[in-house]
């Protein structure tokens, strides 16, 4: 494989955030439905507000700036040009480790997560515990998205990921995490490239809903089958939508960045941990970053499949398989699903660490990104040399 990674810096050009803030001026609101705020999805009133702060306040060049301090790299491979940050642990020794994001996400996640991994010394941790950190933008996702490429599902991602680590970058073993699709990707790797890995840290468990339950369910499993049974009914919309007619979604969140932000916010309401002020638990420009890097590439079509993928496909991890490599997980009490231990161990035969947090959701990166990266290097510290 002839590969020549080359150097990127990201610049919007100052004509595409015109066009963004003249949008934006533009925003025909729909009217508010009547009950409680965020009951039928997306408050008109915030988004309302969001939007003029997006126009009138928000500093896209400074988001941007916090990017490029970072070092970014593209890559031809796999037939697309992929994006990726690469960043030196400060250490006698550091760790590759591979961090994943997931829809709707973005690297901006892990903007304050990295350096706690790659110079744990700085933040009071051990220097001997240090990563070498490799963040990609998955494929078909902001700066790893062109025009009219070829779209990827969870198995061709794993597989990218893989060789990204090893024909690129040359590592002979590494470590995984991720959460959302990047835990998704992280299990798939587990089944498909387990010789790679040394061990997969993930937020998130990729479990089939569709097992049947035990026979003689503990009260956990009982609790963990009446949250699968909500889930599927009030949570599951965007993953039929999306899983089912991207194409036509796509048209209006890449016409509108109102309509694009309505969709993404949603979510960052939905999935994190608050007590009703979700901007208490993630910070309001750094959301707006990651879904203005949406807007700017035009990626969210093709962020949309493996959604596709993985309702016209099997599970990522296919009937009778398991992930064997040592695994660990960190559980945070908002994310979307929370599977008792008990129903993992039947998925991840090899997990050497499990912890519960009493704070933190879906977006783990952005809400706790002191306890994530915390797991993320007790449970490596085992694995090395190993």
């Amino acid at each position: 494989m002839s590969v020549n990674p080359k150097s990127f810096q990201l610049h919007v050009p100052d004509a595409d955030i015109h066009d963004l803030n003249t949008r934006l001026a533009r925003t025909r609101l729909p009217d508010r439905a009547p009950g409680a705020d965020w009951t039928y999805g997306t408050e008109p009133k915030y988004l309302s507000q969001l939007i003029t702060y997006w126009r009138e306040k928000f500093d896209w060049r400074a988001q941007e700036a916090a990017l490029n301090a970072l070092p970014q790299f593209k890559v031809k491979l796999h037939d697309i040009d992929l994006h990726y940050i690469a960043i030196q642990g400060q250490g006698p020794a550091p760790m590759p480790l591979l961090l994943m994001h997931g829809w709707p996400g973005s690297v901006f996640e892990f903007l304050d997560v990295i350096p706690r991994l790659t110079d744990p010394a700085r933040f009071g941790g051990d220097e001997n515990d240090a990563c070498t950190v490799i963040a990609p933008s998955l494929p078909g996702y902001g700066l790893s998205f062109a025009p009219n490429q070829k779209r990827f599902g969870v198995a061709e991602i794993a597989d990218c990921m893989a060789d990204l680590m090893t024909e690129v970058l040359g590592y002979d073993s590494f470590g995984a995490q991720g959460g959302d699709w990047g835990a998704f990707i992280c299990s798939s790797m587990g089944v498909r490239h387990s010789s790679k890995l040394i061990g997969i840290h993930q937020n998130m468990l990729s479990l089939n809903p569709a097992i049947p339950a035990p026979s003689n369910p503990t009260l956990a499993e009982e609790q963990y089958a009446l949250e699968i049974r909500e889930w599927a009914k009030e949570e599951t919309g965007y993953i039929h939508i999306q899983g089912t007619r991207p194409q036509t979604l796509s048209f209006a969140l890449a016409d509108s960045p109102a309509g694009l932000a309505a969709w993404i916010v949603e979510k960052f309401h939905v999935w994190t941990d608050h007590n009703g002020d979700f901007e208490t638990a993630i910070d309001r420009d750094r959301m707006l970053a990651n879904i203005a890097l949406y807007w700017f590439t035009g990626a969210i079509g093709s962020s949309f499949w493996p959604y596709y993928d993985r309702l016209h496909g099997p599970w990522p991890i296919p009937d009778g398989k398991t992930v064997d490599v040592p695994f660990g997980y960190a559980a945070f009490p908002r994310e979307i699903r929370r599977p008792p231990r008990s129903i993992a161990e039947k998925t991840y035969t090899d997990i050497r660490r499990w912890t519960e947090f009493s704070k933190g959701g879906h977006f783990a990166a952005l809400e706790q990104p002191e306890a994530l990266a915390s797991d993320v290097l007790a449970f490596f510290k085992a694995l090395r040399g190993v």
